[in-house]
């Protein structure tokens, strides 16, 4: 047996620390049991979403149902034991446990039979989708009041009799003391949380939705779980660190699809000054261009959509003023063709682009000076002033923003696959595209995705020593760019026709034209360029995002470039669906490959648990694997072996007299 040679002295120090955890030998080769064990688990479920837009209860309900993932776990383990009906029922009793445990104990006549039914139907669920951790996983995953009871109701199978009436007893007793829903809605969280082991949202919680800041919530408290930022997440990012541009941006959209929500309710900001202004300025003004768009079903009377259309167009031309001023100070963007303002005359009612013409539907601007059109009035600065205060002084608003900022990045490389957002800047020969974020500072690829997101992380450190007030400043009107620059790895397009589409009929001015990156991404040459440029390693390997809506009623594939890319725009926001023909895709991958899964449009919370309606879904197989995955295989691994490679050199220096063995002083942690 040849024994592999180790640098005792070089490595001392990292020695001497690793023997305080594990001091002698027994210690030592008790962890490298344990972790080659775990080495050997079944791969974690991932469950991949993205453009939720606010789409709170959609959201919530893939989450719950992990995009079918329980309704399969349930179908192969009972089969047919169980009538559709009946597993229809237990699946939204695990995704609604509270609100439908109400609606059977007003139906059922035998109630305690029932909870003895459906609480050893639980445990069988609960043990399948446990099966692949650690129980000292399972164990910390566990409520504190039934943490030993499901413990040991895990772990007992029905193989023998005693067994047997071990565990009927333990249900009798729950029932009996009158626990059985507090014990059902435990252990159906428990189920919910299990399924997955890591939630992947690539972008975009935010904006046209009513919920994003349920959805933050709802994030906050899940249990792993991380975010390539979107361009919309950007936007409320610059927003909350007190771009004023980004700020008409976000009100603006919450206007166009009448809806507050997130803004009022959810984060407590106050428009009342912007509706007041805007009846001062726009009173007279039908604002017609500035109509919401609602459903035929929204219950928004006319006098309160004639009040929105004024709101909306007031803060539109504030949001001109300012991007126009904002784009005057950085010529680096390269988007000095968006300071329409200075196009229009105002005499004529026209604006010329490209050199040519255009009647504008509408030239009524009383607080613009032609001569001077970018500049804002006092009414109007004395507005924008005070919306910057909600804004940045939002508490609830800056805590769902840290939240992005701890558990988000530009980019992301996990278990072989690649995640952004949108885009990685391209040439027309199909290179990496070279883009200049700061003066002489041209990145592209990887660096620019890297230093895009350093970037906007200095833009809320108020207390850094290594950065003045302007490059702070910087970075905080960066923002605007990310949001809507033709070079933003989270736009990528020529330009984003806001005013166009207000003011001009022609269609010919409305178009945005995209990127070569989404004319080339199914390309695999060109894929496989992008997974080298981020040093994602063979085999197996995916780029996988959102951002384009997928037109599959146009016949649009979303899996692309030989099955290497994989567009899962989720399609939660209603306003997509006649584009696209569905409420779009969900990503689960899982220890025996990839399933892609197509969502038809959700109906409401109250048809799931009342009706047990679940999404329909249709689940397409993008990749399986000839043999299962295991942690092995996965970052987790490597990571693994690493600390099995430094637990052995341990070892040999126990064992060589290198170090001296202690008994260890305190047990070792579960």
């Amino acid at each position: 047996m040849t024994h592999k040679k180790y640098d005792l002295k070089k490595d001392e120090r990292y020695l001497r620390l690793l023997a305080k955890s594990f001091p002698n030998i027994a210690d030592a080769t008790t962890e490298i049991i344990n972790l080659e064990a775990i080495a050997h688990l079944p791969k974690g479920t991932e469950h991949f979403l993205a453009d939720i837009h606010g789409e709170y209860q959609a959201f919530q309900h893939v989450l719950k149902n992990a995009s079918g993932n329980i309704k399969r776990k349930v179908n192969e383990l009972f089969g047919e034991r169980l009538r559709n009906i009946e597993k229809q029922e237990l699946c939204t009793l695990i995704y609604y446990p509270e609100q439908k445990l109400e609606l059977v104990k007003k139906e059922e006549k035998d109630i305690k039979d029932w909870y003895h039914i459906t609480i050893h139907r639980l445990i069988e669920v609960c043990r399948d989708v446990s099966s692949k951790y650690t129980r000292s996983k399972v164990r910390k995953s566990l409520p504190d009041d039934f943490s030993y009871i499901i413990q040991e109701l895990l772990h007992e199978h029905a193989d023998d009799k005693d067994k047997t009436d071990y565990v009927s007893a333990i249900i009798k007793t729950i029932i009996s003391t009158g626990r059985a829903d507090d014990f059902i809605i435990a252990i159906c969280e428990v189920i919910q949380r299990l399924v997955i082991d890591q939630l992947h949202i690539l972008g975009d919680v935010y904006d046209r939705g009513p919920g994003a800041h349920i959805v933050m919530d709802t994030l906050k408290n899940y249990h792993n779980w991380d975010i390539t930022w979107g361009n919309h997440d950007i936007l409320w990012m610059g927003a909350c660190a007190g771009n004023d541009a980004c700020i008409c941006n976000v009100i603006r959209i919450a206007l166009r699809y009448a809806n507050m929500a997130t803004i009022e309710d959810g984060y407590g900001i106050n428009l009342i000054q912007l509706a007041t202004f805007a009846m001062d300025v726009y009173g007279d003004d039908p604002c017609e261009e500035f109509m919401p768009k609602v459903p035929k079903d929204n219950p928004l009377d006319e006098r309160s959509k004639a009040l929105t259309a004024q709101m909306h167009k007031a803060i539109s031309v504030l949001q001109f003023k300012i991007e126009s001023q904002m784009i005057s100070r950085h010529p680096l963007w390269k988007m000095d063709d968006r300071r329409l303002l200075k196009a229009i005359d105002y005499k004529k009612g026209t604006i010329t682009l490209d050199g040519k013409e255009y009647k504008m539907r509408s030239c009524n601007f009383p607080t613009i000076d032609p001569k001077n059109p970018e500049q804002l009035t006092e009414a109007e600065q004395a507005l924008i002033d005070r919306l910057h205060q909600s804004f940045t002084g939002s508490e609830k608003l800056r805590s769902h923003i840290r939240s992005l900022l701890r558990h988000g990045c530009m980019y992301n490389v996990f278990n072989h696959n690649l995640l952004y957002h949108a885009s990685i800047p391209l040439t027309k020969e199909g290179k990496l595209k070279e883009v200049e974020i700061d003066p002489s500072v041209k990145l592209k690829g990887k660096e620019l995705l890297y230093q895009t997101g350093m970037k906007i992380r200095s833009a809320f450190q108020t207390n850094n020593e290594l950065q003045t007030d302007e490059e702070r400043q910087d970075a905080i009107d960066f923002f605007l760019f990310l949001w809507c620059g033709p070079d933003s790895p989270l736009f990528d397009k020529a330009k984003m026709a806001t005013f166009e589409r207000y003011f001009i009929a022609e269609k010919e001015t409305h178009h945005e034209e995209k990127g070569y990156y989404f004319g080339m991404r199914d390309n695999e040459e060109i894929v496989d360029m992008i997974l080298d440029e981020f040093d994602v390693p063979l085999p197996n390997r995916h780029v996988i995002n959102g951002h384009v809506p997928v037109h599959v009623v146009k016949g649009e594939n979303p899996i692309k470039a030989n099955g290497k890319l994989m567009v899962i725009d989720g399609g939660f926001s209603q306003a997509y669906h006649k584009e696209t023909g569905i409420a779009g895709y969900t990503l689960v991958y899982h220890s025996r490959g990839f399933q892609l899964v197509q969502h038809e449009p959700f109906t409401s919370t109250e048809d799931a648990i009342e009706r047990g309606t679940d999404i329909v879904s249709t689940i397409q197989i993008v990749e399986m694997n000839q043999q299962r995955l295991r942690v092995e295989d996965t970052d987790k691994g490597t990571e693994l072996r690493l600390q099995i490679e430094a637990l052995k050199e341990l070892l040999y220096a126990y064992r060589c007299g290198f170090l001296t063995e202690h008994e260890r002083k305190t047990p070792p942690k579960a």
